[in-house]
């Protein structure tokens, strides 16, 4: 399949125009659709499957996705895909996911054009059930017309352990869509949200307001209205947050008020200590030290520092972090903004944030 590789920061997606009746036999829906005495019916959703499985809650869940409404909305699509001529049925694009790494052929010299191919399995539907619900039935009635339609579509591939909490942001066909920085602010109102998602948007919260956190006011997050210089934004923490959490609670995070207050005292003598160490350089514009790719690859040392001195929580445990982060202060022109991306060279943040955090490592010893 002919596609375009288009590249966003860290992302990496493809555009392709895709036939109508090969696009319907690779998607899966999420909800059952009904047409004029036809109806798809919903597949079934593993519950590892955590995308497939959102969807599917939201279908069910949101009045804009009940059974009459649905029915009512494919009608008037299908309608529309009746009557058009001269204007295109489908002018905007659909979002498809696959879990599957699909291979990338480049063409020639052209890099961002080339062959991609399917994947073995059926894309979840991000945004457009209905649109392709109703084509479904259209086709169903002239199928003759099948070959002039080709739906343009955008499709994400692969799958990483946040993958889901960033897919929340471009979610769903719902008329205003889900800022990913609101979810984080919801976790604690809805069930569905898994306790170490919970916890984790807690010590967020407590990162931003605590009147002893280094980090006060400096997240960005919706709604905030500090006027103070934003360092990172509320959900690039949380999703540091959150894989500490999980990977220390083996899965079995507990919500509650003394586990939130444990963690977020530790990120809170930690970033002290890093503080003290970084001395003059911390906040400065013209470094990198409190940019996010630094205080993501900062946050993944804690674990090690823990492992070492323990979760006691002890009254001078900044102190004692201070002289194992020492190290980092013969590093300051290191994290100069100038030639910072020379020095760090990488494809996207992902990768420079590992290749920081090495770079930390090394210093201490670890």
């Amino acid at each position: 399949m002919l596609a375009t590789q288009i590249r966003q920061k860290d992302a990496v997606f493809y555009f392709a125009s895709y036939p109508a009746e090969d696009l319907l036999s690779k998607v899966r829906f999420m909800s059952r659709f009904y047409g004029e005495g036809e109806s798809i019916r919903a597949e079934e959703v593993v519950e590892t499957d955590e995308i497939a499985s959102f969807i599917a809650r939201i279908e069910k869940t949101d009045k804009a996705f009940q059974r009459a409404l649905s029915r009512q909305k494919v009608r008037a699509i299908k309608n529309f895909y009746d009557t058009t001529a001269s204007q295109p049925p489908i002018p905007g694009t659909v979002l498809l996911f696959t879990a599957e790494k699909l291979d990338f052929e480049p063409l020639g010299k052209i890099e961002n054009a080339g062959n991609l191919r399917e994947p073995s399995g059926k894309y979840l539907i991000i945004d457009g059930q209905h649109r392709l619900a109703a084509l479904k039935f259209f086709l169903t009635e002239k199928t003759h017309e099948a070959p002039q339609v080709y739906v343009p579509c955008i499709i994400f591939d692969g799958k990483t352990e946040d993958f889901a909490t960033e897919m929340f942001v471009i979610i769903n066909s719902t008329p205003t869509r889900i800022n990913k920085s609101h979810l984080i602010d919801l976790y604690e109102k809805v069930s569905w949200a898994s306790p170490d998602r919970k916890l984790a948007a807690r010590i967020v919260e407590k990162l931003y307001s605590e009147s002893d956190s280094p980090l006060r006011y400096r997240i960005n997050r919706l709604g905030g209205r500090s006027r103070q210089e934003k360092w990172i934004l509320q959900a690039e923490l949380f999703n540091e947050i959150h894989r500490w959490v999980e990977a220390d609670a083996g899965g079995k995070a507990a919500n509650t008020e003394p586990s939130a207050l444990r963690y977020y005292r530790a990120v809170r003598d930690f970033f002290k200590a890093a503080e003290h160490v970084w001395d003059e350089v911390w906040g400065d514009r013209d470094f990198m030290v409190t940019k996010p790719v630094t205080l993501k690859a900062m946050i993944r040392i804690l674990p090690d520092l823990l492992e070492k001195d323990g979760d006691t929580g002890r009254d001078d445990r900044v102190r004692i972090w201070e002289k194992r982060l020492a190290p980092w202060a013969q590093l300051k022109r290191t994290f100069r903004n100038e030639g910072f991306y020379e020095r760090f060279p990488a494809k996207g943040q992902v990768e420079r944030v590992a290749r920081i955090h090495r770079e930390l490592k090394r210093a201490l010893g670890i």
